[in-house]
């Protein structure tokens, strides 16, 4: 099966691993802290939709799965772009930072590669299938005094702000 490819403009999972593997594992852990997190769509009006979601890392991508024909995956169908939320946890320490990414949620229809997710992770069928294609992540954390915010956009180097 042949490698699935993003645009210029955004990356898959596996793309952003090899530009910056020491930060994608970082927010990939993060995201593995804990079980459900929180995905925003767009509705059809434009407004904001918030829902919960797990994440999973699986054949170099980030795949975010649903049930049929929810609004969350309606909503991409209609309008791709998302932002994924990493559950901050059980209380205001963060000591793990906070994690997002952003990007374009492509639905995965490819029938080879939808039977390797039913035979790797035996999802509840039937499902809609998405792969992130990102676009931003970032991870805001704290260091002694100072705000540190981590962010990687698809050709451009992690860049780091400090702020006091």
């Amino acid at each position: 099966m042949a490698p699935m490819t993003s645009s210029s403009s955004a990356a898959s999972w596996g793309a952003f691993a090899a530009a910056e593997p020491v930060f994608a594992d970082t927010v990939r852990r993060r995201f593995q802290l804990y079980k459900h997190h929180v995905l925003a769509t767009l509705r059809a009006d434009g407004s904001p939709r918030v829902t919960g979601l797990e994440a999973d890392f699986r054949f170099d991508e980030l795949l975010l799965g649903m049930m049929p024909d929810s609004r969350k995956a309606l909503d991409l169908r209609r309008d791709p772009r998302f932002a994924f939320h990493a559950n901050p946890g059980p209380d205001a320490e963060m000591n793990d930072g906070d994690v997002r990414v952003s990007g374009r949620a492509v639905e995965v229809t490819d029938p080879e590669f939808l039977a390797r997710v039913i035979e790797d992770a035996d999802p509840p069928q039937p499902f809609h299938l998405f792969r992130a294609e990102l676009t931003e992540v970032v991870r805001v954390g704290l260091d002694g005094d100072f705000l540190v915010v981590e962010s990687w956009r698809p050709g451009q180097p992690l860049r780091t702000a400090r702020r006091k």
